[in-house]
């Protein structure tokens, strides 16, 4: 029967959370047809099946996390596979002494539970302890309520203990207690299980424990790494932004109510475009031993989500249009909100911007996604002082701030680069022809 394995969905995945199962075991499943929801390291993207036959087996519960390749559900037709076998029992311990009570006896069996993952607590091995396999989620779950996560068995694979079994052994309350106390320890009698210290009421009321999402988790990796792997430099220039919204209205009053409506970032898009094809070498990124200068280019658009950040790609953005750019990014920046980005739309970007002006923020220095050698980060657009024929008059103005990786670029590459864009948004025809 085909194994249905957590996919590679995105360049830098390593690992993927299972968060939800569309279908479910014994339903008819066709090919193409989207079966779980994936949550990767740049959003929530769903789980595609290639073959056709009943759901078999779910192998791994909703909330786990597991690495790439691993198996997590069984399509095809049910063979006739014997029952289990029952573990054997245990070898019987040799007779004690009259009076000394057989510590190998076997505990009283926990009672079952409907509904629940098969979760039950292992014997203590005499030899050294082997750590237990378990999932980031099922360990936070298990500290959080007391439970010993080492006496559970877990019940995905390889024996991995998940969520679904943390929360089986806190249904069942005391049916998990914390480990035996070794020989020459007092007994749980005599001696009380230490407990966690009593956090003080005022916090627990004042502080919220928000666990961090896959998205999240790897997000702030992915930017720490940058940070401190990357040399960061910064260029800022101030460009007359008039212009340029003169022409978009321009532009969107030609359009009408038959074209998708232009907007600031779609022409930064496009004039970025623009002014990599005329500088080259700021289309490059870094591989450890080498510059790579990249012969197409991908243009990605930071997009905030409610749980951290994903950078959709329009690719080949110097040869589409502007009305062409306007109806892609604005499709990608509801499939990235609505977590229905495929891998297609978050690969292969060689350069990026990161609006925040729509939030009223007048200047910002972002971070390089790496490999990237930069990224662009534009301001709103604000009324301020200009000169203008050598004369002081009112005008709006934009802060556009290039973060350069300072092992693939020069200042005095970005600054002409830089020049040359505040010269294409000063003059937004040149952005169209």
């Amino acid at each position: 029967m085909p194994e249905i394995i957590m996919p590679r969905l995105s360049d830098t995945m390593e690992e993927g959370t299972l968060s939800r199962w569309l279908k479910h075991e014994g339903e008819q499943i066709h090919k193409g047809d989207i079966i779980a929801e994936i949550e990767t390291d740049k959003a929530v993207m769903e789980l595609e099946a290639y073959d056709e036959g009943p759901l078999t087996r779910t192998l791994v519960a909703e909330g786990t996390t597991v690495p790439i390749g691993t198996p997590v559900a069984v399509i095809g037709e049910p063979t006739a596979t014997p029952s289990p076998e029952p573990a054997p029992a245990p070898a019987q311990p040799p007779p004690h002494p009259a009076g000394t009570p057989a510590e190998s006896a076997a505990p009283p069996a926990s009672p079952a539970v409907p509904s629940q993952p098969a979760a039950t607590p292992q014997a203590p091995s005499s030899g050294a302890p082997t750590r237990v396999p378990t999932s980031p989620l099922a360990r936070r779950l298990a500290h959080e309520h007391g439970i010993d996560i080492a006496a559970l068995t877990g019940s995905g694979p390889g024996g991995r203990v998940v969520r679904a079994d943390v929360e089986a052994a806190i249904n069942q309350g005391d049916a998990y207690p914390a480990p035996r106390p070794t020989a020459g320890t007092p007994s749980t009698a005599a001696r009380a299980a230490p407990q966690p210290p009593a956090r003080p009421v005022a916090e627990a009321d004042e502080v919220e424990e928000v666990p961090l999402t896959t998205v999240r988790r790897l997000t702030a990796q992915r930017l720490t790494d940058s940070a401190q792997q990357a040399p960061h430099f910064y260029l800022t220039v101030t460009a007359d932004a008039e212009p340029l919204l003169a022409f978009r209205a321009d532009l969107n009053t030609r359009l009408g109510e038959h074209g998708p409506r232009i907007s600031v970032n779609d022409l930064i898009i496009k004039a970025c475009a623009t002014a990599l094809r005329d500088h080259p070498e700021m289309n490059a990124s870094w591989d450890d031993t080498r510059i790579l200068r990249h012969h197409r280019i991908h243009i990605g658009i930071a997009v905030a989500l409610d749980d951290g950040l994903t950078v959709p790609v329009i690719h080949d953005a110097d040869h589409k249009t502007l009305t062409d750019i306007a109806r892609e990014a604005r499709a990608l920046a509801e499939k990235a909100r609505s977590g229905h980005l495929n891998l297609d739309d978050l690969t292969g970007g060689t350069f990026t911007i990161s609006n925040l002006g729509p939030y009223g923020i007048d200047h910002f220095t972002a971070v390089i996604n790496p490999p990237q050698a930069a990224i662009l980060a534009v301001g709103a657009t604000h009324p301020q002082p200009v000169v203008r024929d050598g004369e002081l008059a009112a005008g709006t103005v934009m802060a556009l701030t290039l973060s350069i990786d300072h092992r693939v670029l020069d200042g005095a590459t970005g600054a002409v680069f830089l020049a040359d864009l505040k010269e294409l948004l000063e003059q937004p025809l040149r952005i169209v022809v």
